[in-house]
């Protein structure tokens, strides 16, 4: 099995920045792509950006240009680093691992995005 923790989630005003991490442990494989979505009051879960193993991103549309994902393989962590916020950031965050073994999830972390 695989545990995912997100931290880092919070209140920020916008244009302003904001970083949330992911730890996994567990049984966690070499080849693996961890990513993040992110859902909204009323909306559906909606993917932001995933990284692969390799280091290959990939980021949705709308967050393109401002958000920028990293990991630690050695630390099996992932990082989001958001700037130029909007208030349509606003979500719970989720953060995602996906390996031959299966998907799974994380508990979320809600950042607002607020004046």
């Amino acid at each position: 099995q695989v545990q995912l923790v997100e931290s880092g989630g919070g209140l920020v005003q916008p244009g302003g920045s904001l970083s949330v991490s992911c730890a996994a442990s567990g049984s966690i494989y070499s080849f693996n792509t961890m990513g993040w979505y992110r859902q909204a009051p009323g909306k559906q879960r909606e993917w932001v950006a995933s990284i692969t193993s390799a280091g290959s991103t990939n980021y949705a549309d709308s967050v393109k240009g401002r958000f920028t994902i990293s990991r630690d393989n050695a630390k099996n962590t992932v990082y989001l680093q958001m700037n130029s916020l909007k208030p349509e950031d606003t979500a719970v965050y989720y953060c995602n691992l996906l390996q031959f073994s299966g998907m799974s999830w994380g508990q979320g972390t809600q950042v607002t995005v607020s004046s």
